[in-house]
């Protein structure tokens, strides 16, 4: 027989399998003998007050009976021969909208602007040494899109995008840990993401699908409002259905949009900088205690204020992580976070960014649709120039910026590149700088401790969100000027990270097979 609890343990017994196997068999009031298998459903650590706990709920199997595979089962068989479907971009949107199709009898032709996932570690090796930045290869782009080398968090603010547990059992049918499954905060690590990534590749090369890396797409091929194919720099490919998944830093494709008059929408975004604390001090102000101890993962934090009314609040928070350039072009500096699956990094970074809404872009305004698109492009260029060249990226000490002081020196960062020491506080724009500092005074208030010197600020974080909409039609996830063309993810303003994209990617999926196979 099987039985499902939920039992609250220490961190250290959470840990050990034969501990938690007593715990288990305490609660049930049986012998630890009588127990053949547990499975974790759940598990999430609860720091609020001392001592730390672990809630955890588990399947206990007992008595003979043995835990049984209930992962989800998936049928990629050979689409060869099938009906093309055009994919641009492939991040997390693009690559699970393939398997997607696959599953459901289409072949995906998958079309990259960037590198496969090997040769992307080249660009980015230079790059973090400040040797130069390949603009199609780069934290943002190629195989596996921004998620690849900036982190792999698979947890969502939304709780109404769909099957999350689909995905993660696809991600860990191609080799992430069982973990996934079950964690409160699933994360898979920049360490691991790249095998996982080339795995999937496999699986739609295996069953007939395509993939072609070094093609970046520049216009559409229409025919009567319906779209036909798109053009590269360098070919055409033709399919009835195009799922357009070009991630948000792909700039050149709203410009392409809108050259074609193809209908764009501004929307909200968020912009900011990174903050970075020692991880130690992260851990003392959550855990309160002096040391995390061996059980403990690397503490994290969200927070959220208002000041003036707009929202602040952590993005994208990197426990024992580290700081990376996220830049795609020339002249502009922007930041992201990232940390290994073992968060082993002294540090800890989070974006800390403000509402931004069409309303409050001023002189920008004139761009119409593109309006939050020039205002980005304005801020990271700022940004360059108060740097020292090349990605070297301006940072102050957080109590500095606050405070409105130049940092006479800067501590030790994750961020390779370097930094030079500027004043945050006066360059970046009043409707950003002014709505931080207040929302770091109210952080303070949350996490004491956490308003200090010791911590830096690092500009800028500007690619949190798409500051453009690609819009489509509720029903039929058509683009309502052209048929046949699918907006797709995080570019197309329909998701907000990994999960979330990778979802939209399978449902725009299903409605190309809706209308192509008629199903």
């Amino acid at each position: 027989m099987s039985q499902k609890i939920q039992i609250i343990v220490s961190p250290e017994v959470s840990c050990k399998n034969d501990l938690l196997k007593d715990a288990v068999a305490k609660e049930l009031n049986i012998s630890a003998n009588r127990i053949n298998g547990i499975r974790i459903e759940k598990k999430s650590i609860d720091a609020r007050k001392p001592p730390i706990k672990v809630n955890i709920s588990i399947e206990a199997f007992c008595d003979g009976e043995k835990p049984q595979n209930n992962l989800q089962e998936f049928h990629y068989d050979n689409v060869s021969a099938c009906k093309p479907v055009l994919i641009v971009g492939a991040g997390p949107a693009g690559l699970f909208a393939a398997l997607r199709l696959i599953e459901l009898h289409l072949k995906p032709i998958i079309l990259e602007r960037g590198k496969d996932v090997s040769n992307r570690k080249v660009d980015i090796a230079q790059l973090c040494r400040n040797n130069g930045l390949n603009a199609d290869s780069n934290y943002c782009f190629g195989e596996g899109g921004a998620g690849t080398f900036s982190d792999g968090k698979l947890f969502s603010r939304s709780k109404k995008r769909g099957n999350f547990q689909r995905i993660f059992q696809i991600f860990h049918l191609h080799g992430a840990k069982e973990e996934i499954l079950y964690e409160a905060h699933p994360h898979i690590g920049s360490d691991k993401l790249p095998l996982i990534i080339k795995n999937m590749r496999q699986t739609i090369l295996n069953c007939g699908g395509e993939i072609h890396f070094g093609e970046r797409v520049t216009d559409l091929i229409l025919s009567d409002n319906e779209i036909k194919g798109v053009k590269t720099e360098n070919n055409e490919y033709r399919a009835d259905a195009v799922i357009l998944a070009t991630g948000h830093s792909a700039r050149d494709i709203y410009e392409m949009l809108h050259r074609n008059n193809i209908q764009l929408e501004c929307k909200g975004f968020a912009m900011g900088v990174r903050a970075e604390h020692p991880q130690a001090l992260i851990d003392s102000i959550q855990y309160k205690r002096r040391e995390r101890g061996e059980y403990l993962p690397a503490a994290a934090y969200s927070l959220v204020a208002q000041s003036d009314g707009r929202g602040v609040y952590s993005f994208c928070m990197c426990p024992g992580g580290m700081i990376v350039p996220a830049s795609t072009g020339t002249e502009e500096i922007v930041v992201n976070g990232m940390s290994n699956s073992q968060r082993c990094s002294p540090y800890a970074n989070s974006g800390i960014v403000v509402e931004i809404r069409p309303e409050d872009l001023g002189e920008f305004q004139q761009y119409g649709a593109l309006a939050g698109l020039k205002f980005q492009q304005y801020v990271e260029h700022l940004c360059y120039l108060n740097g020292a060249g090349g990605v070297k990226a301006p940072a102050q000490r957080l109590a500095d910026f606050v405070n409105g002081r130049l940092s006479a020196g800067l501590q030790k960062c994750s961020y390779l590149p370097g930094l030079v020491s500027s004043p945050v506080h006066f360059w970046l724009p009043e409707i950003i700088s002014n709505r931080l500092r207040d929302g770091f005074r109210q952080f303070d208030r949350k996490m004491h401790g956490y308003l200090t010197n010791e911590a830096l600020v690092v500009g800028v974080e500007s690619r949190s969100s798409s500051p453009i909409r690609i819009p489509r039609d509720t029903e039929t996830l058509q683009h309502p000027q052209i048929g046949g063309l699918y907006p797709c993810g995080e570019g197309a303003g329909y998701a907000g990270g990994i999960t979330s994209s990778a979802i939209d990617g399978e449902t725009c999926a299903e409605m190309v097979a809706k209308q192509l196979l008629h199903l």
